[in-house]
């Protein structure tokens, strides 16, 4: 970062993925905390344009608050790679291998992480039968935050009709019943564990709309399974070579103990929403959100 008193930070949000308005939200509130730990914060809703936006703006850092594709996935990495601004999170190699589940899923297993079956299949087979037995999950393979995230129950009648704007390849993979785990990681440590309650499934509304979800902080579970989570969690960090800070998302069957615990996937761009469950752990774990924000921007770099 540069060494100026007042060091330039353009905050990246928006973009054109599906998690637009939450990377809005995001951005807005990583930028209003930055400005209060006294940075000077630029505010770019990232589109097509955004080498010219950045090579004009010429800002000390890029502070990303994007989500989805294009900002998670590498491909954003590679733009500030390419300019040579220091940025935050993780690089161009650990977020395409982050946001690819079925590649990530490879390195968990080469690193003897617990995840369950899963396969790729064509959006036409997934409609025309059942490609593994009931009950599983449907999802895209590279996108997050539980988009188009199909539950098909033990008892269905048949395979799920997906949405026309489903990809043509999506993951099927076995439904892991439990409780919903997740543990932030920020730098070398890993910061607590989280139980995430809801009424039903947990998809997108749950995630993002006001009341859908709540959080207990931090959660009560049985020692082993939080020093499983958190040595899981930051295993899974470094074997993806993430950097800065990320979140990895369990599930935990309590009726089989540590066996019943299943790593779901690791967020390299985790959401800083009023909402998000990240904030809250640094919070726990005596970090404010405004120097959880600050942390991020003096750690940011190119290279990574």
């Amino acid at each position: 970062m540069s060494s100026r008193a007042n060091p330039k930070v353009a905050v990246l949000m928006g973009g054109p993925s599906a998690e637009r308005e939450v990377s809005l939200s995001t951005g807005r509130e990583c930028a209003a905390a930055l400005r209060d730990e006294g940075f000077e914060v630029h505010e770019v809703d990232a589109g097509r344009d955004l080498a010219s936006v950045l090579t004009a703006l010429s800002p000390d850092v890029c502070f990303n608050a994007l989500h989805g594709r294009w900002g998670e996935d590498g491909c954003v990495q590679g733009v500030l790679e390419w300019l040579g601004i220091p940025y935050t999170h993780s690089g161009v190699l650990a977020s395409a291998l982050a946001m690819d589940k079925e590649r990530s899923k490879d390195i968990y297993r080469r690193h003897g992480l617990p995840v369950v079956d899963s396969l790729l299949a064509s959006r036409d087979e997934v409609m025309a039968h059942h490609v593994m037995p009931p009950p599983y999950v449907v999802k895209p393979f590279n996108e997050g935050s539980s988009v188009g995230v199909y539950l098909v129950n033990e008892d269905a009648n048949g395979p799920p009709q997906l949405a026309e704007d489903m990809p043509k390849i999506v993951m099927v993979e076995s439904f892991a019943p439990g409780r919903e785990l997740t543990t932030t990681v920020v730098g070398d440590r890993a910061l607590c564990v989280t139980d995430i309650k809801t009424d039903g499934w947990y998809d997108y509304d749950a995630k993002y709309k006001p009341g859908g979800s709540w959080h207990v902080v931090p959660a009560e579970v049985p020692d082993e399974i939080t020093a499983a989570c958190l040595d899981y969690a930051l295993r899974a960090h470094n074997a993806l070579g993430c950097r800065g800070v990320s979140r990895t998302d369990f599930r935990w069957d309590e009726s089989r103990g540590l066996d019943g615990l299943i790593l779901l996937e690791t967020n390299t761009q985790p959401g800083m929403t009023p909402t998000s469950l990240t904030p809250e752990q640094a919070e726990h774990a005596g970090m404010s959100f405004g120097a959880l924000c600050r942390w991020m921007v003096e750690d940011a770099s190119c290279n990574r």
